[in-house]
């Protein structure tokens, strides 16, 4: 783990592309986590006018919550051609509300299939949370 609060770095994977994420609180990690993807997929956005959309996911566990928070950044990706680039996270106890905003795809170099739950765990540490994703390539 780097020095800086919070934070992502690619990972070597056999076959697949993975990352290690970390923060001090599980929102920033989330959002480490989405940076994390698009940086691995290459993303460029448009310059275009930004686009805000509203997320609600509901969850059992916080390596449920990383999962479908992704999966959904993912599907916008893939379906609506958009990059989220901002994120206002509001957690409960089993609920996130996610005002995010981006903006179209220009480009992307890599595409992911999907998030997976391989060797995934999100974990607490002294210095906040830490998590290892693995996605479908």
């Amino acid at each position: 783990m780097e020095n800086s609060p919070a934070g992502f770095r690619e990972v070597e994977h056999a076959a697949d592309w993975a990352l290690q994420v970390w923060a001090p609180q599980l929102d920033s990690l989330l959002e480490q986590a989405a940076r994390g993807m698009l940086t691995l997929a290459g993303i460029q956005v448009s310059n275009a006018s930004a686009i805000e959309c509203e997320i609600e996911i509901t969850f059992l566990d916080r390596e449920q919550l990383l999962v479908k928070f992704l999966s959904e950044l993912l599907y916008f990706i893939e379906q609506e051609n958009l990059a989220f680039t901002e994120y206002q996270l509001s957690l409960d106890r089993d609920r996130l509300k996610a005002r995010v905003r981006g903006y179209p795809i220009r480009s992307i170099d890599k595409a992911i299939k999907a998030v997976t739950y391989h060797n995934l765990e999100v974990r607490q540490t002294e210095r906040g949370y830490e998590a290892y994703i693995v996605f479908d390539v």
